[in-house]
């Protein structure tokens, strides 16, 4: 009879167990799959801005002249094309710099940079226009652009721009001049209308 009753004890004992045991796998699943639910919320889709202003210019700069003015027209087309806030403006403004020479940078103060900006983009946007679309350089004619001058190397990277104000497509080309600094970096020095316009 003893041996029965332990018996008997021994299997509550174990059942017990076993039902704790699920009990709190039970629990841990519930926890974690309510810490799970709002990640998949927080999974926000970037807008075009936030998108362009994630490049970090410090750890990725683009590696050729080309890289560079296609970083830029996307810059362009986020001050001329998207809605964005006054911070994202800011932080637009000073990552387009990023691309800049210093001696380009070095012509305007920070504060008139800003200004002859935000006048350019209100010029724009009451014209009704916006870049609907732009193409570079080939590289190879990018290649066969490059020079040495007063111990620098150079490059010329040009950028054909569609800009559209709903009705027409205006075609425009401008010339970029850019130039390697010290880093290894090529930077816009300049640009101008291409010859012809």
């Amino acid at each position: 009879m003893k041996k029965k009753n332990k018996k008997s004890s021994s299997l509550k004992l174990v059942i017990v167990i076993a039902i704790l045991a699920v009990l709190v796998l039970v629990y841990y699943y519930h926890l974690s799959s309510r810490r799970g639910a709002p990640t998949e919320e927080t999974d926000v889709t970037l807008t075009v801005v936030q998108e362009v202003l994630s490049r970090n210019l410090t750890a990725n700069y683009p590696p050729t002249p080309k890289e560079v003015v296609r970083y830029y027209s996307d810059i362009t087309e986020c001050f001329y094309n998207e809605e964005y806030t006054e911070e994202e403006f800011q932080q637009l403004a000073v990552q387009i710099q990023g691309l800049y020479d210093k001696e380009l940078i070095a012509n305007k103060t920070q504060e008139q940079y800003i200004t002859d900006l935000q006048t350019e983009i209100l010029t724009f946007r009451e014209m009704n226009y916006t870049i609907s679309s732009y193409t570079l350089s080939s590289s190879v004619d990018i290649e066969n652009s490059k020079f040495t001058r007063d111990g620098y190397e150079w490059a010329k990277v040009y950028c054909y721009y569609s800009l559209s104000d709903g009705t027409r497509i205006l075609k425009t080309s401008e010339v970029f001049l850019l130039r390697k600094d010290e880093e290894g970096h090529w930077k816009i020095y300049g640009w101008d209308l291409a010859d012809g316009e």
